[in-house]
């Protein structure tokens, strides 16, 4: 059925051909059953005439008739025979008529004696007379004959026939068999039709009329239009089609069509070629003076004829350009080479060397960059082109070039290739450096007398320009193992790679300058030495990521007490907001010390800084730092307690004295930042000689390692007992330093010292004013038993004022610690939050003198909180040696 129908597709020819072969069948089956029936219509009418015409003939001549006809009652006589007659013989009527036209007879009874209708006046003349009328018994065809004597007269006239529905109903009996006749043949030549559209379908592809005129139009055009020669060759190697190209390529005669290919004497290269009946694909032969391209294709693949396809084209001219084309590749190749080598880092040096290394030998010899002096150290150049620069690369052929080494003041020689270039901003092609050289030899006569030696003959001099400013020179050379002379292309080359080494460098001199203001300023801001404390020994290494300064801190602040605090952070992010959000974090550590707070307290106030850093300022787009980890940590060296609390950062690593090492768990609070989030303070024991060991990630992960690798590599590097900090902060960093950081690594190690119990004394006293002189008579034996007979007078009056302020205002328990460390320490704690403050008491007031005078005793003293109360601790000069 699918076939069917695309027979029948009107669009396509095949689907045009057969609806016409239908429409003709359909014709001559038409025409051909009407002529059938009529042609049988027509029989049958001539069968009744001459039926008629025997029947009314052999009536007439019966015996009896002519005495019939002359008896005295010819109907009695007459009428039965005529009626037998007329039974036997099959026809309608059978009349016999007198010379008057009056029948005697007639099937009817009722026209006997009537006037006949119909012409009978012929038979009474001897003539017979057929024709077709309107009778008594309806439309007739019949016939008249005359009834004659044997003398020859005329007696009578006999007429027979036959009605005309009689002849149609003889007709009508052979139409079905007709119509069947035309339905089989229909049947038959419609199938025929069907078959043979179905193989002109397939042989058009079920293109309709105007396609197929537009395709061979088409193929007339394409074919003989295109500038590529085809032949078509079939079986027997005859050539089947020639276009206008491949007569011209080949020189065929114009009678080639049909030849076999053999005989067109073609050119021998060609005439083998296809002679061999394989397929070729781009093969270069000669034919004449030209080149030929020549592919060759079989065309009876997938059931097609058989023979092949040829095609050739002119390749004379393409050999000249391919020359061209190979060296435009080859340029375009140098220039993506050196395009990825150069720039990979923000180093000015790398740069200048990865720029000559990038055109020795590809475009030059030797090849060397020199850069203003301001340049090199991050600073915009000078508004002198022309002044002395600085070698920063130098490269060549050979090992050690004859020039001016790196590192060398290069001067710029007027008249000289490289100040024309320099002075008027552009790049010079110089082919003959004679000139050059005796001018050098004026400058520099070492360094001319290494050109001539070389045997230096061309030169392109390209400015580093970068928007207008001159960062620099590059110069390179051809000397004389290369006798041919730089050329355009040459010069091209070298400017293109130049001005993208000139972005790279002014990238470079800006990094290097953002970098070294972010160093100064990261310097600046952390410690530069670490403050006198009894309680640890503590050493530190501090290393800035090679690329990009970070905000890594650490920091070591003496508390109250003969306390110290420890601490460590590192802040989200690289470059100069880094540093400083470094420094104000710092600073922000330092405040908060001053408040004295426990060590969770302390990071809930810096995680709401944090949080408020970038909040009051416009990033300008830029992502805010507002993340950033630390690690708090305060020892006492009188209890040997350690209070630590972590924000976000790494744990702390504590070396026993007997070598084993362990990370102590300490609640991980969450990064800075994150404010609501509280924090937790874990308590340690830290034994005598114990190491603390702080750091931060860039310690100890890195891109080919993780952390948990350098965790590991950090507990056995660190489990050596009997090592100083110094020597311990040595051996992590041998150990555990990636090759290039790429991250700041802080690392603190504290060795922990603790205070002798007999340079600390502590009493309880009562609450009762009289107390107080007790006490303080005691204080005062324990201060000059330490030999600190001049603190003496000054320790009584402070001790007496804070113990009196904590009977009067405060409630207990009341407890008095005396603590010598490099300076006297007096602390009188109480179970009061209530905190006392300093004020000048007017000369009629009877107190308020008291803190006063503490504060003009003491070098320095203020109040600390605690759990179960307050400290109020005043420092006096004078302590034991520092151990």
């Amino acid at each position: 059925m699918a076939r069917f129908r695309a027979a029948l597709d009107v669009r396509s020819v095949a689907g045009q051909v057969f609806v016409l072969q239908l429409v003709v069948l359909l014709l001559v089956v038409a025409a051909a059953a009407v002529e059938s029936v009529l042609q049988s219509r027509a029989d049958s009418a001539d069968e009744a005439r001459n039926r008629s015409v025997a029947v009314a003939q052999t009536y007439a001549s019966s015996p009896g008739i002519v005495a019939a006809l002359r008896s005295p009652d010819p109907t009695a006589v007459l009428q039965p025979s005529a009626e037998e007659a007329r039974v036997k013989s099959g026809v309608d009527f059978l009349v016999v008529l007198s010379t008057d036209g009056i029948r005697y007879t007639h099937p009817l009874p009722d026209r006997i004696g009537k006037k006949f209708v119909g012409t009978y006046e012929p038979a009474l003349r001897g003539q017979v007379v057929t024709e077709t009328v309107n009778g008594t018994i309806g439309r007739l065809v019949q016939a008249v004959v005359p009834v004659t004597d044997q003398d020859g007269t005329v007696v009578g006239a006999v007429s027979s026939g036959v009605r005309i529905s009689q002849i149609s109903a003889s007709a009508d009996r052979q139409l079905p068999v007709l119509i069947g006749a035309a339905a089989a043949a229909l049947l038959c030549a419609g199938g025929g039709a069907f078959l043979i559209s179905r193989r002109l379908r397939r042989q058009t592809r079920g293109l309709g009329p105007t396609e197929m005129t537009r395709m061979y139009e088409h193929h007339d055009a394409v074919l003989h239009a295109v500038r590529e020669g085809v032949l078509i060759i079939g079986a027997e190697q005859r050539l089947l089609l020639a276009n206008d190209e491949a007569r011209r390529l080949l020189a065929l005669p114009s009678d080639s069509e049909g030849r076999r290919v053999p005989d067109l004497g073609l050119a021998r290269p060609v005439a083998e070629l296809l002679a061999s009946g394989g397929e070729a694909s781009d093969e270069v032969v000669t034919a004449g003076d030209r080149l030929l391209a020549v592919n060759v294709r079989p065309t009876d693949r997938g059931g097609g004829p058989p023979g092949y396809v040829a095609t050739f084209r002119d390749t004379t001219e393409l050999r000249v350009l391919g020359g061209k084309a190979d060296l435009a590749r080859r340029r375009l190749q140098q220039l993506y080479d050196a395009s990825g080598a150069i720039g990979t880092t923000l180093d000015i040096g790398r740069t200048c060397e990865e720029l000559a290394e990038a055109l020795v030998p590809a475009l030059a010899d030797y090849a060397a960059v020199d850069l203003a002096e301001p340049v090199l150290r991050g600073e915009p150049p000078g508004p002198d082109p022309a002044s002395p620069m600085r070698r920063t690369a130098l490269t060549g052929v050979t090992p050690a070039p004859l020039l001016l080494p790196v590192g060398a003041d290069v001067p710029i020689v007027p008249g000289t290739p490289r100040a024309r270039a320099l002075a008027e901003h552009r790049t010079v092609l110089e082919t003959d450096l004679t000139d050059a050289i005796r001018r050098w030899a004026d400058a520099h006569p070492t360094a001319a007398a290494g050109a001539r030696e070389q045997g230096l003959h061309s030169l392109i001099a390209v400015p580093l320009t970068v928007g207008g400013v001159v960062l620099g020179i590059a110069t390179f050379w051809r000397a004389s193992a290369r006798p041919e002379s730089f050329d355009a292309d040459d010069r091209s080359l070298a400017e293109e790679l130049v001005a993208r080494a000139a972005i790279s460098i002014e990238n470079a001199r800006r990094y290097t300058r953002e970098h070294g203001m972010a160093v100064t300023l990261q310097h600046s801001l952390l410690p530069g030495a670490l403050p006198q404390q009894s309680a640890l020994d503590v050493a530190y290494r501090y290393l800035p990521a090679q690329a990009g300064v970070g905000g890594d801190w650490f920091d070591v602040i003496p508390l109250p007490g003969a306390r110290v605090a420890l601490v460590v952070g590192d802040v989200v992010g690289h470059g100069l907001h880094a540093a400083a959000t470094m420094g104000r974090l710092r600073t922000a550590v330092h405040n908060f010390t001053a408040l004295d707070l426990p060590p969770d307290e302390l990071l809930g106030h810096l995680d709401d800084l944090v949080n408020r850093l970038d909040q009051d300022r416009d990033t300008d787009g830029q992502v805010p730092i507002t993340g950033a980890t630390c690690l708090y940590a305060v020892y006492d060296p009188v209890s040997r307690q350690c209070a630590v609390a972590r924000a976000g950062h790494l744990l702390p690593a504590l070396v026993h004295p007997d070598g084993r090492v362990e990370f102590p768990e300490v609640p991980a609070g969450p990064p800075l930042g994150l404010v609501g989030h509280p924090f937790e303070t874990a308590e340690l024991l830290l034994p005598e000689g114990s190491r603390l060991v702080l750091y931060t990630d860039g310690l100890v992960e890195s891109r080919d390692r993780d952390i948990d690798e350098g965790l590991e590599l950090l507990r056995a590097t660190l489990a050596h007992p009997d090592r100083s900090p110094q020597q311990t902060c040595a051996d992590v960093l041998s150990t555990l330093l990636p090759v290039t950081p790429t991250d700041d690594i802080a690392l603190l190690v504290a060795r922990t010292r603790a205070l002798p119990a007999d340079l600390v004394a502590q009493w309880e006293v009562p609450e009762d004013p009289a107390a107080v002189a007790g006490v303080r008579a005691e204080a005062t034996r324990q201060i000059e038993a330490w030999g600190l007979v001049e603190q003496g007078f000054a320790a009584e009056l402070i001790l007496s004022e804070l113990i009196t302020n904590a009977i009067r205002y405060a409630s207990g328990p009341i407890r008095v610690r005396l603590i010598l460390d490099r300076a006297l320490i007096c602390e009188v704690a109480d179970g009061s939050s209530t905190s006392p403050h300093l004020r000048y008491a007017a000369d009629t007031d009877e107190g308020g003198r008291g803190l006063f005078l503490v504060a003009q005793l003491a070098e320095r003293w203020g109040t600390r909180y605690t759990a179960t109360g307050k400290v109020i601790w005043a420092e006096l000069s004078g302590a034991r040696p520092a151990p």
